[in-house]
């Protein structure tokens, strides 16, 4: 029998949990929700940390956690109000006040480093530590001091250079980065007392809130699948910094399990990351920053042996939607995870203002950063005003990044020690900066692409690929770079040069255009070593046509845009398995602008009239071939083929041509076109 529990602010967790007896605490309801149970939640904040007892049986035996219909979005944060300020006399702006202990319970998060690896700063060891909490001022985060100094006199931060205009300020005219706190605990007396800097404001009158909590939902237990939660606000919790070789917490996630859906949330103000698809910790727990022992590239590579002896399988981790989410001004990610990624879908999410208050620094930091996200379809985000957009990280085979937007970020794009095949088709990039690449055998087909590219090879660290559509591991290679399709682009600088990188292909001009051109060279440098170094693993085959360089995009020196792309691409069968289109040179620029309004982001350029004329044809999984080291078809998941006769809109083309780019319906001229919609 299945059962709908309620709860609302003013319910009774001693009451029997319908809608005229609510529970009032999530958590209450949690404890007691069966598979194929629904839990309504009433609108109204409720402060504590869903710890799911169960989860669901199967798709058609879910728990469900919603809000209620046609009432405002309930609010579960990770903080709790604090009042009983005082303020200094010789210190104007500056309030302290000395908390209970008990308020953290195990747990206190001004007491606990931010500590980890791959983080750059605070350095272990070497820098002052900072912590896990934080203080609010009308939903606003404050910066930590590691001093009580700098809390009577803050300096400004060195932050974005947009910072103050992309988040909201708690007074305006004021630096942002001047409300600051500092915090004291004392084990033995029991107390954690904090400085903080209102710059004027009263915090007995005004809504301050401090860290107490590490998440809002996410169960303290592995293998609680079949999960949906939907139609919440979420805020404020800590988490914890989360490489690929720790406990990876989130505001809300499933923490090892399978089959849960994320969707139509608010979450943000995560101290760290929003949402967590990642690792558990039994396989890894930051023992390259605790021991020194061994290096974290090797720790990592072990993380990916242990998970599977734990059982890290389709079907049995991973299997996540998340959906429809509005995640925004979080400090590290948005979206992150690593192995509990695989077999995901991420879809229409807007995901925007990530990292960009730099209080900590490492290499985890992206909107969405996935490490071994084999067959997740990555499709339809806005991925804006993030230091870097998206990052995946090893083990990206089988993964398709189709018809998202990425704008004003920092870095859209960055693809690190993968064997492909991937898929990145039919997007908008249009940052300056589009791509940074430290892999191989991907595919970049039908894309809009404003900014330049970056290529490098990784010659010192072997990392895994699989068998198709598993996670077992068929062996280690080295990233020597190439071995990818770039096919039906458009590339169209804009005004704005790219701090890296370059625009078009030129950046891949060194790379042989065919795989006889490719083993010559191989045997060349096995022949005589002293020509190639000790590197034996010399850049691969890159497959280019059907590509439009607009003015300041460069093909490839030997294609020069319109070379005879057919004749060398069919000599590479099976590796590269058809004849792609020609690339054309157009000698005229197409500014791109991107434009929020109510009902969505419209795409403003001018098309001039060569570009709107050209035709090129559709690519399938047959004309892509394999990548050579994985030996894997360019496939969707479930194995059946692709056909990219769809744009990024999802219109339907014709079964053989279509236009460069990611949108089929551009016309000569000017064009105005809504790219994505807002969620209702």
């Amino acid at each position: 029998m299945k059962f709908e529990y309620h709860v609302k602010p003013t319910g009774n967790d001693a009451a029997c949990g319908d809608a005229e007896h609510p529970f009032a605490t999530i958590s209450k309801a949690a404890q007691m929700a069966s598979p194929g149970d629904t839990v309504i939640v009433h609108e109204g904040v409720y402060r504590e940390q869903v710890d799911p007892k169960r989860g669901g049986l199967s798709e058609h035996e879910r728990i469900t956690y919603c809000g209620a219909e046609g009432e405002a979005r309930p609010v579960i944060k990770g903080s709790e109000c604090v009042q009983g300020w005082t303020e200094l006399a010789d210190h104007p702006h500056v309030w302290t006040v000395m908390l209970d202990n008990t308020m953290f319970g195990d747990f206190n998060p001004f007491a606990t480093p931010i500590f980890g690896d791959w983080l750059e700063m605070p350095k272990f060891g070497k820098d002052p530590d900072k912590h896990l909490g934080d203080v609010y001022l009308n939903g606003v985060s404050f910066f930590e001091s590691t001093t009580l100094e700098g809390v009577y006199d803050p300096q400004p931060r060195d932050t974005d250079e947009d910072f103050a205009l992309k988040i909201p300020c708690p007074v305006p005219d004021v630096d942002r980065t001047r409300y600051v706190w500092h915090a004291e605990v004392d084990e033995n007396a029991g107390t954690t007392t904090i400085w903080a800097n209102f710059q004027g404001a009263d915090p007995n009158e005004e809504l301050v809130e401090v860290s107490v909590r590490r998440t809002c939902f996410f169960p303290s237990r592995n293998h609680v699948n079949y999960i949906t939660v939907r139609g919440f606000e979420m805020a404020q919790a800590t988490g914890d910094w989360a490489p690929p070789t720790s406990q990876q917490w989130g505001m809300i996630g499933p923490n090892w399990s399978y089959g849960w859906i994320i969707e139509d949330n608010v979450l943000h103000d995560a101290k760290f990351s929003a949402v967590s698809l990642g690792k558990e910790i039994s396989s890894g727990d930051n023992e390259w920053t605790k021991t020194e022992r061994k290096t974290g590239y090797q720790y990592q590579l072990e993380a990916v042996f242990k998970a599977r002896r734990i059982g890290w399988e389709k079907g049995l981790i991973g299997g996540h939607i998340v959906r429809n989410n509005d995640i925004y001004e979080c400090g590290q990610n948005a979206i992150v995870g690593h192995m509990g990624s695989a077999f995901c879908r991420i879809e229409h999410n807007h995901v925007h203002h990530i990292a960009l208050k730099r209080e900590f620094f490492g290499w985890e930091v992206a909107g969405i950063k996935f490490h071994a996200a084999l067959d997740t379809v990555i499709a339809n985000n806005n991925i804006h005003d993030c230091s870097l957009g998206m990052w995946m990280d090893w083990q990206t085979q089988g993964t398709r990044i189709s018809r998202n937007v990425f704008h004003a970020n920092v870095r859209d794009l960055m693809i690190e020690v993968s064997h492909g095949p991937y898929l990145v088709d039919n997007n908008v990039f249009a940052s300056p900066v589009m791509f940074q690449n430290w892999s191989q055998g991907g595919a970049f087909v039908n894309n809009l692409i404003c900014g330049g590219i970056e290529p490098h090879t990784v010659p010192d660290r072997s990392t895994p690929y699989h068998y198709p559509h598993t996670t077992e591991v068929a062996e280690c290679a080295v990233v020597s770079g190439g071995d990818e399709r770039w096919l039906n682009n458009m590339f169209a600088p804009q005004p704005v040069k790219p701090t890296v990188g370059e625009y078009g292909l030129s950046a891949y001009s060194d790379c042989p255009m065919s795989m006889h051109e490719y083993l010559e060279r191989q045997r060349a440098m096995w022949a005589n070593p002293s020509q190639g170094g000790d590197e034996h693993n010399p850049l691969q085959s890159l497959y280019a046509g059907g590509n439009i360089y607009l003015s300041g995009a460069q093909g490839l020196n030997k294609q020069e845009g319109a070379a005879d792309d057919s004749e060398r691409m069919q000599e590479d069968a099976p590796f590269f398995g058809g004849t792609a289109s020609t690339s054309v040179a157009c000698d005229e620029p197409m500014p791109v602008t991107l434009v929020e309004e109510p009902d969505g982001l419209y795409l403003q350029c001018t098309v001039p009239q060569a570009v709107a004329d050209t035709r090129m044809q559709v690519v399938t999984s047959d004309m892509l071939g394999v990548p050579r080291i994985v030996e894997e078809r360019y496939e969707q998941p479930d194995g059946s083929d692709y056909v990219l006769d769809t744009d990024l809109l999802g219109q339907a083309l014709t079964a053989t041509e279509r236009k460069a780019g990611a949108l089929n319906g551009l016309v000569s001229g000017k064009n105005r076109i809504r790219i994505w919609e807002w969620n209702n």
